[in-house]
């Protein structure tokens, strides 16, 4: 398989809904996408202007408690995760993670680290770096060939 890393600098909001907009272009049948990034480099933000790409127009708020929220949507169903508050991977097992990386779900995971080793490597990896207090680098990495499709409305 082809590795393909796209990078881009995003300096507003708008910059960030615009490149959530593009990437669920790609989404459309489903997949994994990890999120890493420190505290506050814009994982959840990511993921709302992601669901908004889609039409979702409600309340995107962070899973930190719950641990997952789901958004159905017409195309496809959206499982958010906040993995930073899990005590133990095993948890994971007792919600039935498995069931949601099912084909035809896109699931969204931050903190994915956090439920090694019992998640599988993800379609696409995020990393969101801060480089000012309004400013972030984005870098996407595709990791399968699912991943790749998935960028295609990225690099198209």
């Amino acid at each position: 398989m082809t590795t393909l890393v796209v990078e881009r600098q995003l300096n507003s909001e708008e910059d960030t809904q615009a490149l959530g907009a593009e990437l669920a272009k790609g989404c459309m049948h489903g997949g994994s996408i990890f999120l890493n990034g420190d505290l506050g480099a814009g994982k959840t933000t990511f993921s709302r202007y992601l669901l908004r790409g889609f039409g979702y127009q409600g309340t995107v708020k962070s899973p930190t408690y719950t641990l997952v929220e789901s958004y159905a949507l017409p195309e496809l169903t959206v499982y958010h995760f906040d993995l930073y508050r899990l005590r133990d991977p095993e948890e994971l097992e007792f919600m039935g993670i498995r069931d949601y990386f099912a084909p035809g779900f896109l699931c969204l995971v931050e903190w994915p680290e956090r439920g090694a080793p019992l998640l599988s490597s993800a379609d696409i990896d995020i990393q969101l770096t801060i480089l000012s207090p309004t400013s972030r680098k984005i870098t996407l990495t595709a990791n399968s060939e699912h991943g790749l499709a998935m960028l295609s409305g990225i690099i198209a």
